[in-house]
């Protein structure tokens, strides 16, 4: 707590439909260059199998290199492999781009209009089918079991379609021949409703800019962007999925605790009118009502003025791997203040927006360092989580960085799938010491290890209490449980 003091192409062949005993019939396809990939050239082989991918879910980037490695690893034994973009929002050009970014050698087909998605009644991305020599679906569902909804083990206990292709190699029945997968919806195309009272232009587009498009715009950290009508269309089943059990917007206060700065929440009006469009066919309306999108600076610093101080986390970038879970990463510079530095706005700066997850900044002593890192928020400065990019004070008060200060980038990556490099940088805007009335400190009552017994619900834990001195302001508090909570309470 802190207180004061986001080309259609023409498939050559239509695909049949499936028969009842689940047998896939041949289909026809082109990749992004053109080049026409027939299911039935692959007869010759025992196993094919088709992976469902779209170009920005963010589970499909995290899995597209998985697949290709799964293509390399199981070639030599008569598997091929192929992956197909049904979404009606991926353009051929999307496709070429994805290919290139996850070094995919392995076919990436364009499916227009969704046919070959309806064949095999496909419904996400990333969703893997295995079919045997007959073309009969024995496999159906996710490529492992390391991501579920809203969770992630850092690694996969179960490689569902490897040991489904391993089993079917080896002659054997698939022991677990059909799981649930995760990840986005299929963006098909959709019949709109002409009469629908609700569409993109009038109402959807004014509950995207308020709730949404700070991140969910090109270059920002929402996988793909809500700015323009037709890939919000091609989102519109996954949109609805996600504002209806509210993991969208991101925002986890109870309701009936009173208000909050900076509620991102949809109120229960607008979640029904996002169900209504989706259900309308997601329909686009007059444009003529399309309200105009909201102005961002995302160049440059947001900050009041231009900052005094620019302190980047590190001389060069750091890479973030394509895959795996990145531990925090600590950069620690010497800013060289040689005085005490009061600052009245803070501005975090991410360098690259799609792999920072949070970042914060402390100023610490030498001694601090080597007395053994991070069991509280001692020397807490600033920070950044998506959505928040400016920390700002009101009039008479500022935070010290005192003179010697180390500052320390304590920063939280997480991978898309490709190699990514960042250089996140902090900027201050100082004041006279003079003109401060109040110091603004940030104190924590933190408790580090909690350890939940087994089988026990609703578990309890009370961290340390903080005093706060008489005649302090309280400006803001930041409840935070890293791995599990249901409840906090000051």
């Amino acid at each position: 707590m802190t207180f004061a003091g986001r080309v259609a192409a023409q498939a050559v062949e239509p695909p049949v439909a499936a028969s009842s005993e689940q047998t896939i019939a041949d289909f026809t396809l082109r990749d992004y260059a053109g080049v026409t990939f027939t299911s039935a050239a692959s007869s010759r082989q025992p196993i094919l199998v088709v992976v469902f991918l779209g170009t920005e879910c963010p589970l499909a980037k995290l899995y597209a290199p998985r697949i290709q490695r799964l293509a390399d690893d199981y070639r030599a034994r008569g598997v091929v492999v192929v992956a197909i973009d049904s979404n009606v929002q991926d353009s051929l050009a999307d496709l070429k781009l994805f290919a290139r970014n996850h070094q995919l050698s392995l076919p990436l087909l364009k499916d227009p209009g969704a046919a070959v998605a309806d064949l095999f009644d496909a419904r996400r991305t990333p969703e893997a089918f295995v079919l045997d020599a007959e073309r009969v679906v024995r496999y159906r569902g996710r490529i492992d079991d390391q991501y579920g909804v809203g969770t992630m083990r850092p690694s996969p206990k179960r490689h569902d379609l490897r040991a489904a292709l391993d089993e079917l190699l080896a002659k054997t029945a698939v022991s677990l021949p059909r799981t649930d997968p995760i990840g986005c919806f299929i963006g098909r195309t959709k019949k709109p409703d002409p009469k629908s009272p609700v569409t993109f232009s009038n109402q959807i587009a004014r509950i995207f800019n308020a709730h949404c498009v700070d991140c969910h715009r090109p270059g920002e950290i929402g996988p793909f962007s809500l700015t323009d009508y037709a890939k919000a269309a091609g989102w519109a089943d996954t949109i609805a999925e996600a504002t209806a059990t509210d993991r969208m917007p991101p925002w986890h206060a109870a309701p009936h605790v009173g208000k909050f700065t900076g509620d991102r929440r949809l109120s229960a009006t607008d979640k029904k009118l996002i169900a209504d469009w989706v259900a309308a066919g997601a329909p686009e309306g007059d444009r003529s009502q399309l309200p105009p999108t909201p102005k961002f600076l995302d160049a440059g610093w947001q900050l009041p003025r231009a900052p005094d101080v620019v302190v980047p986390m590190s001389a060069e970038p750091f890479a973030v791997p394509a895959e795996g879970a990145v531990e925090y990463q600590h950069f620690i510079v010497d800013p060289k203040f040689k005085e005490d530095k009061w600052f009245t706005a803070a501005e975090v700066k991410p360098g690259n927006r799609a792999v920072v997850h949070h970042l914060m900044v402390f100023a610490v002593s030498k001694e601090f360092l080597s007395s053994g890192g991070f069991t509280s928020l001692e020397g807490y400065t600033v920070g950044y989580v998506p959505g928040m990019r400016v920390t700002s004070f009101p009039p008479g008060m500022a935070k010290r960085i005192p003179a010697g200060s180390q500052l320390v980038f304590q920063v939280h990556y997480t991978t898309v799938g490709t190699r990514q490099l960042d250089l996140s940088q902090l900027g201050l805007q100082l004041v006279d010491p003079s003109k401060i009335q109040y110091e603004v400190v940030t104190g924590s009552a933190i408790k580090p290890s909690i350890v939940i017994p087994p089988r026990i619900a609703r578990y309890r834990a009370t961290a340390d209490s903080v005093r706060i001195a008489h005649g302090s302001y309280l400006l803001s508090m930041t409840p935070h449980m890293h791995l599990r909570g249901a409840s906090f309470n000051y």
